[in-house]
C-alpha cells in the first residue's frame, strides 16, 4: 500500500506536468474594486477585459449604497439555512422581483449558481425519467445531472437534428418525464442557444425545457431579460437557473426560477438549498437595487451592445480570428495553450488584463483569450485594447503587419 508521502509526491508530479504542458492557471491579485480599470497588487492600473461585469454594476454607487443599507438594517449574516431562521423579508422580495423580471411564477435563491444547478435535477427527476443535455453545457450542469438517477443523453452543440435523435431515444426507452437542459449562452464561445427551435421541438415531444442564464440575465434581449427574450420565447421556459455574480451585481449567489410547484419541491428537497447558509443580506439588498436599475432603463445593456459591436469589428480588422456572434464574450482564437499564455502575459505588460483559456476549460487545441466587454468600458478603453492586441499579436506572429 502506498503511503501518504507517496500521495503528496504524486500530486507534485501532476502539478509539474500541468506546468510543463503550459496548462497551469495562476491567479493575479487586484487590490481594489472591480471596474473597467483595476489596480494590481503591485500598484499598476490596467484595463480589465476578462470580468463577468457585463453591465459595470460590480462597483456602481447605487448598488454599493444598497448593500450598505441592507448591512445596517438586516445585519452581516444570518448563521442559518433558510428553513431554520435564515429567511428575511429581503430574500422573499428578491425572489419575487427575479420572478417578475424573468417571467416566471416563483424563484428560489442559492448560495451560488453552481449550487442552483447542482441541486436542480436530483429532486425533480428519477430512474424513470430522462435528461438531455447540450454537449458544451457548463460543468455545474454536468455535475448536477450526474447526481440524479435519470437516464442521460447528450446532443451535439446546438444541433437540432441530434436533439431530436436524443428525444426519440428517450421516448423509445419509455421515459416518464424528459427534461432538455441547455446553457442560454455558452461561456467559452458566446454561442446563443436556439431556444425558439428547441422550444418547438420539446413541445412536439411533450418535454420540459430548462436553461442556464448566467451569461445572459440582465443584458440579452431588448430589455435584458435573457436568452428567452432574445429568442422570443419569454414566459415559455420551464426552468431557469442563473447567477447574481455576473451582470446582476457581480457578488455571489444563484437562483432557480420556474413554476410554483417546481420551486416548492426544490425548497423541500434540494440539498444545496437545505444545507447551505442563506445568501448574505448585503448581497440581497444590492441585487434588488440592480433590478431597480435594469427595470427603469435599458441604457446599460444598450451601451454594452454598442461596445460589443465596435470591439468585434475592430479586433477582426486588426487580423485576429474570433468566434462569430453578437455576444460580449469574444473568443480570440490562439489554439496553442502556451502561446495563449504568452499573449496574455504580453498584454498585461501593455496594460491590458486578459486571461488565456485552455484545456481542460476548453478542448485541447482550442486555446484562446476570452475577452468580455462591459458597459463600463468607454470607447477609449476599447481602442487601447485593440492597439495592445495588435502590438502583442505582431510580436508573437499571430497576425501579419
Amino acid at each position: 500500500m502506498s503511503s501518504a508521502q507517496d500521495f503528496y509526491a504524486h500530486l507534485t508530479q501532476e502539478l509539474q506536468a500541468i506546468r510543463a504542458a503550459g496548462l497551469y492557471k495562476s491567479e493575479r491579485i487586484i487590490s481594489g474594486p472591480q471596474s473597467a480599470l483595476v489596480r494590481l497588487a503591485d500598484g499598476r492600473e490596467v484595463l480589465n477585459l476578462c470580468a463577468n461585469n457585463y453591465l459595470g454594476l460590480s462597483s456602481h454607487p447605487a448598488v454599493i449604497e444598497a448593500a450598505h443599507e441592507a448591512l445596517r438594517t438586516h445585519g452581516y449574516g444570518l448563521s442559518s439555512v433558510r428553513f431554520i431562521c435564515g429567511t428575511q423579508d429581503l430574500h422573499k422580495t428578491l425572489e419575487q422581483r427575479l420572478s417578475r423580471f424573468l417571467g416566471t411564477e416563483d424563484t428560489i435563491l442559492y448560495a451560488a449558481a453552481f449550487d442552483a444547478n447542482g441541486g436542480l435535477f436530483e429532486p425533480l427527476l428519477g430512474e424513470q425519467d430522462a435528461v438531455i443535455s447540450d454537449e458544451l453545457n457548463h460543468a455545474s450542469i454536468i455535475d448536477g445531472i450526474r447526481l440524479c438517477k435519470a437516464s442521460r443523453y447528450r446532443y451535439k452543440h446546438n444541433d437540432m437534428a441530434d436533439l431530436v435523435r436524443c428525444l426519440e431515444e428517450a421516448k423509445a426507452a419509455g421515459a416518464r418525464f424528459t427534461l432538455v437542459f441547455t446553457d442560454g449562452v455558452f461561456s467559452m464561445d458566446g454561442t446563443i442557444a436556439k431556444l425558439d427551435e428547441i422550444r418547438a421541438i420539446t413541445d412536439r415531444y411533450g418535454a420540459l425545457l430548462g436553461i442556464d442564464e448566467c451569461h445572459a440575465s440582465g443584458f440579452l434581449g431588448k430589455t435584458g431579460r435573457g436568452t428567452h427574450e432574445y429568442r422570443n420565447v419569454f414566459g415559455q421556459i420551464d426552468l431557469i437557473t442563473g447567477t447574481l455574480g455576473k451582470a446582476l451585481g457581480g457578488a455571489s449567489g444563484g437562483f432557480t426560477s420556474g413554476r410554483r410547484e417546481v420551486i416548492e419541491m426544490l425548497r423541500q428537497r434540494s440539498r444545496p438549498y437545505l444545507f447551505s447558509n442563506t445568501v448574505a443580506p448585503s448581497i440581497v439588498g444590492a441585487s434588488i437595487a440592480v433590478l431597480d436599475l435594469l427595470e427603469s432603463s435599458t441604457a446599460l445593456r444598450d451601451k454594452l451592445e454598442a461596445n460589443t459591436a465596435y470591439f468585434r469589428a475592430a479586433i477582426q480588422a486588426a487580423g485576429f480570428e474570433i468566434k462569430p456572434g453578437t455576444h460580449p464574450i469574444v473568443p480570440i482564437m490562439v489554439y496553442d495553450a502556451a502561446l495563449a499564455q504568452q499573449l496574455s502575459a504580453r498584454l498585461l505588460e501593455l496594460g491590458v488584463y486578459a486571461v488565456g483559456f485552455f484545456f481542460p476549460v476548453v478542448p485541447k487545441g482550442q486555446a484562446r483569450i476570452r475577452v468580455q466587454i462591459s458597459a463600463g468600458h468607454e470607447r477609449i478603453h476599447l481602442e487601447k485594447a485593440v492597439a495592445a492586441f495588435t502590438q502583442a499579436g505582431l510580436e508573437l506572429g499571430l497576425i501579419k503587419g
